[in-house]
């Protein structure tokens, strides 16, 4: 990925950690933060006057799906990769123009989409994946419908794979082909129809075996976990990213708190599935399971953040429901303050994926930017609405 030079000067700065804006000018060069001050910041030949705006790290969507180019089931798993392909790229550049300049891919993903997207041969955010989900037989990544009497391995999205030693063994062949981390489903879920949704998925030797070997690699897993059960099973057994939590308890919390776990909440994912199911054609099974978990959203982060377990930020947009991304912020701004949220889009995500080198205006950091039409402290509609004017910048390029 190439990187460009440019200075923003007049900017109100959210620097990624500290509460509050400050008037500073940035200097990229290369593609890396060089400077950052109110003062004495050296012009490159490109110059972006930021006055009454806003400069905040490029955000961070730590539960993305390029490959979700349907709502679920046997179609999304077996639909034509080329097609698959061409409609992630669209995905990913789409992010890109909202200010996502990072995704984690969780559940999906491969070496060619990464190796296309770091040649430059699509516009795309910087782009971390774990290939397809790991799913027990019947579990969350399991397509089928209970009357289907079908074989199903893998997909794009999930794998179907029980036992210690399949798993094991599917775990090192994602880090084989360049996996960022490990997803599991540890629970059931909202699109699958066939497992309830508060049960564990995996048996603890299974968990444990997955993360042992991510351990080891120096990576870590991401748990697709509802209920207060499998969050508690999740991480006893070494998971270090919980995603959704939906049903968080305070005692689960507390738990995660103490294994240094993440909140991934997909707030936005529920509440898209709530107001347009029927035009996705959303089978009722899935309404139904939507509803349990839709209210409960919320109260999990107010719950994780009494706690002090650290919340990021996800989407987990599927099939047409891909434009809703922004809308996540705004849920999430309903429940937390605007510089939580803010955090929660940049430095935290950018904790959970191990990147020191986004999600912080800092010298050393990425040129990642976004510059938004106003503050958001005072208008946090300038985060989320779209139709308001915002200026991505990626590696000190401005995005088109």
């Amino acid at each position: 990925m190439s990187g460009g030079d440019l200075t923003v000067t007049n900017a109100a700065v959210f620097d990624g950690e500290t509460e509050g804006l400050r008037e500073a000018d940035v200097r990229i060069a290369d593609g890396v933060i060089r400077e950052v001050g109110a003062s004495g910041v050296s012009r490159a030949e490109r110059v972006v006057d930021a006055h009454g705006r806003a400069l905040i790290p490029g955000m961070i969507d730590a539960h993305f799906h390029a490959y979700a180019s349907a709502m679920g089931g046997l179609e999304l798993e077996t639909r034509p990769l080329s097609y698959v392909s061409l409609n992630a790229s669209a995905r990913l550049g789409a992010a890109l123009r909202r200010g996502f300049t990072t995704v984690r891919d969780v559940a999906g993903g491969d070496i060619g989409l990464a190796w296309a997207i770091e040649e430059g041969l699509l516009a795309a955010p910087r782009y971390l994946y774990t290939g397809p989900a790991l799913s027990q037989t019947g579990g969350h990544g399991d397509p089928r419908s209970p009357e289907l009497d079908v074989c199903f391995g893998h997909g794009h999205m999930n794998e179907i794979v029980d036992g210690v030693d399949a798993v094991r063994r599917a775990v090192r062949e994602r880090f084989r082909t360049g996996a960022h981390a490990i997803k599991i489903m540890a629970s059931g879920g909202v699109i699958s129809l066939t497992d309830p949704i508060r049960v564990p998925q995996y048996s603890a030797a299974e968990v444990a075996a997955v993360a042992d070997e991510a351990t080891r690699r120096g990576s870590y897993v991401a748990a697709h976990a509802y209920s207060a059960e499998a969050i508690v099973h999740s991480v006893t057994n070494g998971v270090r990213s919980i995603e959704h939590g939906n049903l968080l308890d305070a005692e689960a919390a507390r738990l995660m708190a103490e294994h240094a776990a993440f909140l991934v909440p997909t707030l936005v994912a529920y509440d898209a599935m709530n107001r347009r199911g029927d035009d996705v054609n959303l089978h009722p099974v899935s309404k139904a399971k939507n509803a349990e978990v839709l209210a409960a959203g919320q109260r999990a982060i107010e719950i994780a953040r009494a706690e002090g377990v650290r919340i990021g930020f996800g989407s987990d947009l599927m099939g047409p429901l891909a434009d809703e991304q922004l809308h996540g912020i705004r849920l999430q701004l309903d429940v937390d303050p605007v510089f939580d949220v803010l955090r929660s889009l940049t430095s935290v995500n950018a904790e959970l994926l191990g990147r020191s080198d986004v999600g912080r205006i800092a010298e050393g950091c990425a040129g990642d930017l976004v510059l938004l039409d106003g503050d958001p402290t005072a208008d946090p509609a300038v985060l989320w609405d779209e139709a308001r004017p915002r200026t991505v910048i990626q590696g000190g390029s401005i995005c088109p």
